[in-house]
């Protein structure tokens, strides 16, 4: 398998490069609102495509000649106009569809799409940005070609507020936004939770989503801070694809390929097919991965009315963990970028599949019934030392003592959810209402080892020459935990135009959950259980108010809860802690829409947080009491615009302070470890689109990276505390990339850490893993 891109890279290269023409364009209907699911074609050809969610279709691979193009969705007035096709060019056409019997509109050039314009499907319902109490932002295919985007810390450059919070062992990147992690239950592909303990693969990405703020009213328990969501991309009737081959520093070499196309000549069945394959090393020595992708999908058109795609996605990721070293006494050391400290044979090992079934059925113009049913399993098994510092702490002197660690996790998850949406009037008040109901199952089964103790010894510096161990041990199994958990929620939403310029968002949801935990311990076999239930619910309200169609002020509060692990001082389940979040800003669309400016500030207060209780002298982490709170506030200033056609801008700026505002446990008022107070980002991108430099596109990416704490939270009920936070100096990155292409073909190279910029990603005490020094890669592709 691991040959066969290779082998289907050289065969399609050798392909005779296609002299053809393409046609792009983007649909709306008469109220200027993107039409999604209108069937395009062209007459003479039987050849065609379907608008996505945005309105937008391509057709590639078109003999030059002129053409009848069909436009055609039910409800709305057939669409019929000649489109002329030339050789090696891309033809850009907008179409307006209407429901009466006017006369057929013109076709004109479409233009730039504003980021207020952008409607993300992970919100369920296709309200308009400009209409949405809450700061979004989208990351389309373009920008992540523009800036070869390899993995989720590319992606995040542009989406100020949300970032990478760690990197521990090497094998993931930790998100977190606003203060808060994003765990799985964070993080969506195609609005299913994915796992996202293992690198993600952009290579199917289409777009990457990003909601900021509370999202529990359409997804339940999910963390503060916001919700990531990452679109792949889907069939097409037209038959195209690309093959591409990036190679790079350290050894990296990624073939992928993408086939779509049409099957039958009725246009009832289209497929995609999207694979990669990756293998590198890395600036650390002895430190490797390798990686296999693959996304088949299937569209099923059963009629005018109803859509079913069918999605699988799998992933085999295989790396070499690294915990990194270089804390003593709490302070960072200096060691060479490239020291690699953990043991020659340690390995961690990801595998995630899912498949996802989802039918759309269009009532209407206004009323769409929408099912998702998904199932994802993943597997991790992580075997290496432990993290330094952890048992044995490291000398002054730069001892390292190594222990071993085991551990293994698998899930099962399963998804139903039933979504309606529809658009209607109550008088001269419209509305746009969401109703939906889901249930959810996950079932986590966590095998942990027993450690072994002492397997040898390592210097740090380098400076003194201890026996290195090279045998891989037999570790005993100590225990398996099985966690099932159930959810079920339902939720009603309505987007409430009072007047042309006044809106007000309302909702709620309530959520059930059954969480149980069963653990078998091996040297007893004795097992215990313990099962919890929570419910609550989560409220949702939001104003808009809009001077004129180019601003738009808005103020949102929302509640939603988290649950808590262990137990109170009476053996009882602890209740969940209720999230309290408020959202003001506003939002511009300028110069003819050319420029979006958007303004946020919010305070998210997590209140009854748990913590360890302090009655009677107790020492035991599980028994807690709900004591604490942690406060979040911020601002966040988002910029994007493309003042000239060939040049487009992102640019960003977000503070955020998140603080224990009441601890039993931690200092009051002291910081959450991993949060940059600021971050900022600026991204330039210009392509050449006539002259002798046509083709060619150049560009600057660039980061500020604020000054943040790892370490240890330090113990307020603890005498003599050691623990203590260790600051992480702020630093600035800038990448730099630079493209050609020329009919078919695509050159792309990028300078990553133009200035080679030393700087960690650092977790506890424990993990330190320098961010990547001055590295270089070239992609090659070829669209056919």
């Amino acid at each position: 398998m691991k040959n066969l891109l290779f082998i289907v890279f050289m065969l399609i290269s050798g392909m005779v490069f296609s002299q053809n023409g393409k046609l792009k364009g983007y649909v709306t209907n008469g109220e200027g609102k993107p039409a999604e699911f209108v069937s395009i074609q062209l007459k003479e050809l039987r050849k065609g495509a379907t608008t996505d969610e945005k309105g937008e279709f391509a057709i590639d691979n078109i003999k030059p000649n002129t053409y009848t193009l069909v436009a055609s969705f039910v409800g709305f007035k057939t669409l019929e106009r000649k489109i002329k096709i030339e050789a090696d060019k891309t033809t850009g056409i907008n179409l307006e569809l209407f429901e009466n019997s006017e006369l057929l509109k013109e076709i004109i050039v479409k233009g730039y799409v504003n980021a207020n314009e952008k409607v993300v499907s992970v919100g369920k319902i296709a309200i308009k940005p400009m209409d949405l109490p809450q700061s979004v932002a989208v990351v389309d295919r373009q920008i992540l070609d523009n800036q070869q985007a390899k993995s989720m810390s590319d992606v995040l450059v542009n989406t100020n507020g949300v970032y990478i919070m760690g990197t521990t062992g090497g094998y993931q990147e930790e998100i977190a936004g606003r203060g808060f992690s994003f765990g799985s239950s964070n993080t969506f592909k195609n609005g299913v939770r994915y796992f996202n303990g293992m690198i993600t693969d952009l290579s199917n990405v289409e777009k990457v989503e990003v909601m900021k703020g509370s999202s529990a009213i359409l997804f339940g328990n999910v963390a503060a801070g916001g919700i990531i969501n990452l679109v792949t991309k889907k069939p097409r009737f037209d038959f195209g694809g690309e093959i591409s081959m990036r190679a790079g520093s350290f050894g990296l070499l990624k073939p992928t390929i993408d086939i779509y196309g049409g099957i039958g000549k009725n246009q009832k069945l289209a497929y995609r097919l999207n694979s990669s394959y990756e293998k590198a090393n890395s600036f650390r020595q002895g430190v490797s991965s390798e990686r296999f992708y693959i996304n088949p999908s299937l569209l099923i058109k059963l009629g005018k009315k109803t859509d079913i795609l069918l999605e699988a996605d799998y992933s085999n990721d295989e790396r070499t963990p690294d915990f990194g070293a270089g804390i003593i006494n709490y302070e960072v050391v200096t060691l060479p970028r490239e020291r690699f400290l953990g043991v020659a044979w340690s390995n961690y090992t990801a595998k995630q599949l899912s498949t996802t079934a989802t039918i759309t059925h269009n009532f209407s113009e206004n009323w769409k019934l929408n099912f998702t049913g998904a199932y994802r399993n993943y597997e991790t098994d992580l075997f290496a030392n432990t993290r330094p510092n952890t048992g044995t702490l490291i000398t002054k002197e730069g001892m390292w003592i190594r222990n071993i660690q085991r551990s293994q996790v698998a899930e099962d998850y399963y998804l139903a959810q039933l979504d309606l949406t529809g658009k209607f009037n109550t008088g001269k008040i419209s509305h746009q209402l969401l109703f939906g109901m889901d249930t959810d199952q996950f079932e986590t089964r966590t095998t942990a080892y027993n450690q072994l103790a002492r397997y040898d010894t390592v210097n740090i510096f380098g400076t003194k020459n201890y026996k290195i161990r090279t045998d891989i041990p037999t570790l005993s199994v100590a225990t398996l935990t099985t966690s099932p958990v159930n959810r079920v929620g339902v939720y009603v939403q309505d987007l409430i135009s009072l007047t042309k310029n006044i809106k007000f968002l309302a909702g709620v949801r309530y959520s059930y959950q059954q969480t149980g935990s069963e653990v078998y311990t091996f040297a007893s076999k004795l097992t215990t259980n313990s099962v919890y239930f929570d419910g609550a619910f989560s409220p949702r309200l939001g104003l808009v108010i809009q001077p004129n169609k180019n601003i738009s002020l808005f103020g949102s509060y929302s509640n939603s809860f988290t649950l808590n692990t262990g137990v109170d001082v009476d053996g009882n389940a602890l209740k969940p802690s209720l999230i309290d979040q408020f959202e003001i800003g506003i939002k511009n669309q300028l110069i003819d829409n050319k420029l979006s400016l958007n303004l946020t500030a919010y305070q998210i207060i997590n209140s009854n947080l748990a913590q360890i209780s302090l009655a009677n002298g107790n020492t035991n982490a599980n028994i807690k009491e709900l004591v604490g709170e942690v406060t979040s506030k911020g601002v966040e200033l988002d910029f994007v615009a493309r003042p000239v056609k060939s040049l487009s801008v992102i640019a960003g700026y977000s503070y955020n302070e998140t603080r224990y505002t009441k601890s039993n446990t931690f200092v009051e008022g002291s910081l959450l470890r991993y949060n940059p107070n600021h971050t900022a980002n600026l991204s330039v991108n210009y392509n050449f689109s006539q002259g002798k430099l046509q083709g060619l596109n150049i560009g600057l990416t660039s980061l500020y990276f604020g000054d943040r704490q790892a370490g240890r939270s330090t113990r307020v009920q603890v005498v003599n505390d050691n623990f203590k936070l260790v600051l992480i100096p702020a630093y600035t990155q800038i990448d730099a990339t630079a493209g050609y292409t020329y009919k078919n073909i695509s050159l792309r190279a990028k300078v990553g850490n133009i200035f080679n910029v030393y700087s960690y990603n650092v977790h506890d005490d424990n993990s330190v893993n320098p961010i990547a020094p001055r590295n270089f890669s070239t992609t090659l592709s070829f669209k056919f």
